[in-house]
């Protein structure tokens, strides 16, 4: 199918026009949300097959040639993360329908989900960097309203810091597009990445990199952009909450991965090193943040900014193993945080609070919800064989394949710290004396916990297949490695 990359886009945004409809019809709502993110994992798995037998898959809109069209771009790294992003939203959907209740699920929730994942998915397969723009700006503005969900006085104050940070780092964005196209003349990225090799103006190209690294940062909240993010991420409803720690700082690390690799490898003992530098910083920052915590929200939200360090430090490394491990990391962390979301969605659904001093001994009665999140907690960390293990194993490597030290021994401490902290909740959570529990989501407990589990289970899966994974990962490497294999792709050798 020529226009398969369209799909994974086409999809939930056909289905939020229609549910725009039928604001009032709940049933329908769901009903039709749940199938529709469901068909849209088939077309991305579909997507995924067909980059494997084909190769790079494009679709330039309107038959203008590219790089003159807007053009989609399916190569396997972007296959593969749109397909994880639309397992996740079926997931959070599926959990949302027995967490919330009716009251929050009718203010344009799945309207608001299936517009969210339209963004996410385009900004992963854009070949446009003016069109990762608008892609950027239509999930944000369905994060506003999911962020305001249940009106809550936290909420409302959260959400205001929420929107002015995302609105100058949209401004910033395009005044930095901006400036690209005055010195390349193009907005296709394949375009640019071709052209950029042509002229010598080091220090503009320098300055336009790092401006990038701060729109990117904001958004994926590395040090020292990261402040926004505890506050924010506290206050929505769990299922949200397990959406965006799940995709939305992660779409600021493709963003960050992409570009690097695609424009600015001209001068990376500079930007790379202030890439890596500032990435250790970021795992450092999550680390202190996790372990100073006594909040089940916070200790997994601060370990959202471990994560977006690993990532980004196997990034600026830039060997062929160290992305190979931040692209493994990047699809793990994107699985497994969205299943801690959802267990803890659980435990304080049973507790009424997210406070650990609330909890304590749920494994008498809840013994599954306990080994469950003791498995995802160790996957987190990095135990082997979880899929944790292998990224970092591959991102440490390319480290000392570099001639570094440092950061693979930052990254490595930083496991062990991860896995303490979120066996905090393990062990205050789920041990000791058992409380009285009253929480509104206990007679739930049944259906909240089989989306969850399924989605351990997939992670389990990836980290003990990892043999059958790492074709497709050094596929979706390659054109990181050598991006003339995205340039010809895309300009079909002109």
């Amino acid at each position: 199918m020529i226009n398969l990359p369209l799909l994974p886009i086409l999809i939930p945004l056909v289905t939020g026009v229609i549910l725009m409809l039928f604001p009032d019809r709940l049933r329908l709502q769901r009903t039709l949300s749940f199938g529709s993110t469901l068909v849209t994992i088939v077309a991305a798995a579909y997507l995924i097959y067909s980059v494997r037998q084909q190769g790079i898959l494009t679709v330039t809109l309107g038959s203008w040639p590219a790089p003159f069209g807007i053009t989609l771009v399916s190569d396997m790294l972007s296959a593969l993360l749109v397909f994880t992003t639309s397992l996740l939203v079926f997931f959070v959907v599926w959990y949302s329908i027995y967490y919330l209740s009716d009251l929050h699920q009718r203010f344009y929730y799945y309207i608001a989900v299936q517009f969210l994942l339209v963004g996410v998915n385009g900004a992963f397969t854009t070949g446009d960097i003016f069109n990762m723009f608008v892609f950027f700006e239509v999930f944000l503005i369905s994060s506003y309203v999911l962020i305001v969900l249940g009106g809550k006085p936290a909420q409302l104050r959260e959400s205001l810091k929420y929107l002015l940070i995302n609105v100058i780092s949209s401004a910033l964005f395009v005044m930095t597009v901006a400036f690209l196209y005055g010195v390349i003349g193009s907005l296709s990225m394949a375009d640019i990445s071709q052209k950029i090799t042509e002229i010598n103006q080091p220090g503009i190209l320098s300055v336009i990199a790092i401006l990038f690294l701060i729109v990117f940062g904001l958004k994926g909240a590395i040090f020292p952009l990261y402040f926004w993010l505890p506050g924010s991420y506290q206050v929505p409803p769990t299922p949200v909450l397990a959406l965006f720690g799940a995709l939305l700082t992660k779409v600021g690390v493709y963003g960050i991965l992409r570009t690097y690799s695609l424009f600015f490898s001209h001068q990376p003992e500079f930007t790379h090193q202030i890439l890596g530098w500032l990435a250790l910083a970021t795992i450092l920052i999550g680390v202190i943040g996790a372990l100073a915590t006594r909040d089940v929200k916070q200790i997994l939200i601060y370990n959202i900014i471990v994560a977006v360090g690993v990532i980004l430090y196997g990034v600026s490394v830039m060997t062929r193993q160290s992305l190979e491990g931040a692209v493994f990391y990047l699809i793990h962390d994107m699985l497994i945080k969205a299943a801690l979301f959802l267990l803890i969605g659980v435990m304080i659904g049973i507790a009424g609070s997210s406070k650990l001093k609330d909890m304590g001994g749920m494994i008498k009665d809840y013994p599954l919800l306990g080994w469950t999140y003791f498995i995802a907690a160790l996957s987190l960390a990095g135990i082997p064989p979880l899929s944790g293990f292998i990224g970092k194993l591959l991102i440490v490597r390319g480290g000392f394949e570099a001639g570094d030290l440092t950061g693979p021994f930052i990254v490595l401490i930083s496991s062990l710290l991860v896995l303490y902290s979120v066996m905090q909740i393990f062990i205050r959570g789920f041990w000791g004396t058992p409380n009285a529990y009253t929480g509104p989501k206990r007679h739930l407990l049944k259906q909240l916990m089989t989306p969850a589990i399924l989605l351990v289970a997939i992670t389990v899966v990836y980290g003990v297949g990892t043999e059958a994974v790492r074709p497709f990962i050094s596929q979706a490497v390659d054109p990181l490695v050598d991006p003339s294999i995205y340039i010809q792709a895309v300009l079909k050798g002109d």
